[in-house]
Parts: structure tokens; sequence; C-alpha cells
């Protein structure tokens, strides 16, 4: 009788050196998978936050060899009186509205012609797709040569129709500048949207169109009615992931036209180069990248929601 509270001592005490030894074997385990994504994670920050928090504090200095240390908002205070500033921004708001307008328009059209039974479709899709495939920099480089007013197919093609008499430079014009270069980037662009709403088309039910059809709906109502509801939050994320793109564009009108001519396709990120690297004025193209971070931010924060909402 004496035995039995010794014997339940010495299983407690053997129960508590097995769950200490599970415990322990389970530390490693669970710390695991932290250590490996902790390389990932230290080469992030060093590739995206160090440099964005560089900026930052580059922004809230002063210019020139003999300035203060201390923080100033000279270099903001100047964005809101220069007028370069003000032609860039709205050049930026103009090139990103028309551009992701008719990267949505063209797209949506193209993808609903080759959703449909036509002749070598997946031909269609291929050729319609290359565009995208296309680096935007030998894009910049191509219609450049395009629109050169000796050399270019487009002035060649216009004589030989008697449009025009001699050959016209359209990216040296400050009136076609901007079209010029909208119309090389909705070349390029209007693939994506396309690629996207075709993937839509292709997940929704024929059914739908079959009861619609029995229903008396004409073609316009069944794309309003059945086509749209189907593909309204893929083109709006895809709208928004454009918007971005668009936003920050640089390679295309940086190869055809560096801002010029006097500005007229002059868009921020054409600035905070030209500003940084030409003119090294570092602290005031830092206060001008912060600005540009800013509205990528609250466009990429409305992206994550609508992303989060369609998950919820």
């Amino acid at each position: 009788m004496a035995l039995k509270p010794m014997a339940a001592t010495a299983l407690r005490c053997d129960a508590t050196r097995g769950d200490r030894r599970s415990t322990r074997r389970r530390r490693p385990r669970a710390l695991s998978g932290p250590m490996f994504v902790l390389p990932a994670m230290l080469v992030l920050a060093l590739v995206l936050l160090f440099p964005l928090a560089y900026v930052i504090v580059t922004s809230f200095q002063a210019a020139g060899p003999s300035a203060s240390l201390r923080p100033t908002l000279a270099n903001y205070t100047r964005l809101l009186q220069d007028a370069h500033f003000g032609n860039a921004l709205w050049n930026t708001v103009v090139f990103t509205v028309v551009s992701v307008a008719l990267h949505l328009v063209l797209g949506l059209a193209a993808a609903l012609l080759v959703h449909r039974p036509i002749v070598a479709r997946r031909l269609f899709r291929i050729a319609l797709l290359v565009p995208w495939t296309v680096a935007p920099v030998v894009v910049g480089v191509a219609w450049k040569w395009m629109y050169n007013a000796q050399f270019g197919v487009i002035n060649d093609t216009l004589l030989r129709m008697g449009v025009l008499s001699e050959g016209h430079a359209w990216l040296g014009d400050a009136t076609f500048a901007m079209p010029a270069v909208l119309l090389a980037n909705v070349w390029r662009g209007f693939p994506f949207i396309m690629i996207v709403a075709l993937a839509g088309l292709q997940a929704i039910p024929a059914e739908q169109y079959e009861a619609a059809a029995v229903d008396g709906a004409t073609a316009v109502q069944q794309f309003r009615h059945v086509t749209l509801p189907h593909l309204r939050y893929i083109l709006f994320v895809s709208v928004l992931l454009d918007t971005i793109w668009m936003f920050r564009h640089f390679d295309l009108v940086q190869v055809m036209t560096a801002g010029g001519p006097a500005g007229a396709t002059d868009v921020l990120s054409t600035l905070i180069f030209r500003t940084s690297f030409e003119y090294l004025e570092f602290t005031y193209a830092s206060a001008m990248a912060v600005a540009m971070f800013v509205a990528l931010f609250v466009l990429m924060m409305v992206y994550l929601r609508a992303v989060m909402r369609s998950q919820s």
C-alpha cells in the first residue's frame, strides 16, 4: 500500500519529463518556418525598406554641402510652387487615365472577339498577345523609328496616301507628342486586359447565355446582364493594377521622348529621373519620389482592400 503513492509520483515525474522533451522537440519545429523565411525578409528589407527609408529621410534634408542636417520642409514647399512638377503631375494623370481607359475598351473588345468560335482563333489570340510580351524599351525604340520624320513608316504611309505633303516630326511636336506616346503605350498594354477578360469569359457558364436567349434577350442585353456582372470584379482589379503600372510608367516615355518636347510628355517618373541624375538635386528628387509613393500607396491599399474583400 505504501508503494502506490510512490509509483504514482514516479509516473507523474515521467510524464512531466516527457512533456518537457516534447516541448523541446516542438520548439525547433515552430521556429523552423520563420528561420526559412528570415533570409528572404532580410533581403526584402535591404532592397526595399532601406532605400525607401533613405529616400524619405533625404527628402527632409536641405540641398547643398553647407546645409543644416536638421529636418526641413523646404523641398515639399518647393513642390507646391514648382510649375514643372505640376505639369508632370497633370501629364501623369492624363497618361494614366487615357491609357487605362483605352486598355479596358480595346482589351475587352479583343477578348470578346477571340472568345467567339471564329476561324484561326488560337492564331488571333497569340497575335494579339505578342505586344504584351515585348519589353517597353523595345516598344519605345520601335515606335520612335516608326514616328521618324525621314525614315518612319507612319510618315511614309501618310505621304503615299496624300494626307501629308512632307514628313512630320511627331515626337518633336508638342501637340502630337503625347498622343503619339499614348498610341504606342496602348498598343503594348491592352493585351493584359484582354487575357484577363478572356479568362473571365471562359469561366461564365454557357447555360446562362442559353437561358437568356430563350427569354428573348438580345446580344447587347446578354452582354449587359450576363457578361458584365461576371467580369465586374476581375475587370475592377485589372484596372487597378493597370492604373498603378501606368502611374509609375517610365521606360517607354523615357526612350521615346525623355519628357520632351518642352515638357509635353514629362511624367513624374521622367521628371524625378532628370532632377536626380541630370540636375543632381537629390533631396528635391527624393521629395518628388515620396509624393509619388504616397499616391501609389493609396492605389495599392485600394487594390489590397478589393482583393481581401473578394476572399472574405
